[in-house]
């Protein structure tokens, strides 16, 4: 077992330093009408979940930070959120205090779209106060962006958050925590044609903007195209690419 927290203090001490550690990044916010607010953190939990089995003694998994930056889902009941500020603190402690074990590389999982900004300044912060080590950070749908936007039926704009490839996998890793019966219709329309970008594609520009002026189910994209086979798929996928990021740097890290 290779999770942080179900390890004595002396098997820590113990633990090989070349071993990379993960810190799983989520959030708890409206996910539409059809899927739980702890759909980021769920999601964050299961691929760390199935690193730790692909990859055993050969990953470090850091506990989940469960709660991310999620003001700009606020009109939506039951959306919990750090600020900007307590978010980066949390990340950038939790990560150092690894580092300072003597970890050799550590690995940022997002898995919200509103906690980037933070970790790439996480990143950059961790980077700079210790050169010695090596410091990455991911989200699960950059990872495999174009395996996914392969598996992908909804076209540009359909996923973004509570969307095909999220309800595909919530289908896949936690089918009893989604309502099948209240799936919404594909609700995400921009005034500006330069902002329609979504999760796979890139915008040539974006603007603040809060979820409900997008949409008014908290869904942006499509969920009606999700299913518990995609879900398998893509986990399969973005695993495999998680994996292949994780050995890479236990390789660098004991050359």
């Amino acid at each position: 077992m290779t999770y942080w927290e179900h390890l004595t203090s002396a098997r820590i001490d113990a633990f090989d330093r070349c071993v990379p550690a993960v810190l799983p990044l989520g959030a708890i916010e409206q996910h539409g009408p059809h899927l739980p607010l702890a759909t980021d953190r769920l999601l964050a939990d299961h691929f760390c979940r199935e690193l730790d089995r692909r990859l055993g003694d050969d990953v470090l998994v850091l506990p989940t930070v469960s709660v991310g930056y999620s003001r700009h889902h606020d009109d939506f009941p039951g959306t919990l959120s750090l600020s900007h500020e307590t978010l980066l603190h949390q990340v950038v402690e939790i990560a150092g205090s690894a580092l300072r074990l003597g970890v050799r590389s550590l690995l940022l999982v997002n898995a919200h779209g509103g906690n980037e900004g933070v970790a790439q300044v996480a990143l950059e912060q961790l980077g700079y106060s210790w050169p010695d080590r090596t410091i990455a950070r991911t989200t699960w749908w950059q990872v495999a962006s174009d395996a996914l936007l392969e598996l992908t039926e909804t076209g540009p704009g359909g996923v973004g958050h509570a969307c095909e490839l999220e309800t595909s996998l919530l289908l896949a890793v936690a089918p009893h925590l989604v309502d099948t019966a209240v799936v919404p219709e594909r609700e995400n329309e921009s005034p500006f044609a330069w902002d329609t970008g979504d999760m796979l594609r890139g915008a040539p520009a974006t603007r603040y903007r809060r979820f409900a002026d997008v949409s008014s189910t908290g869904v942006f994209g499509d969920p009606r195209a999700a299913s518990r086979e995609k879900g398998e798929r893509m986990s399969g996928i973005v695993v495999e690419r998680l994996a292949e990021i994780v050995r890479s740097l236990r390789t660098e890290a004991k050359s």
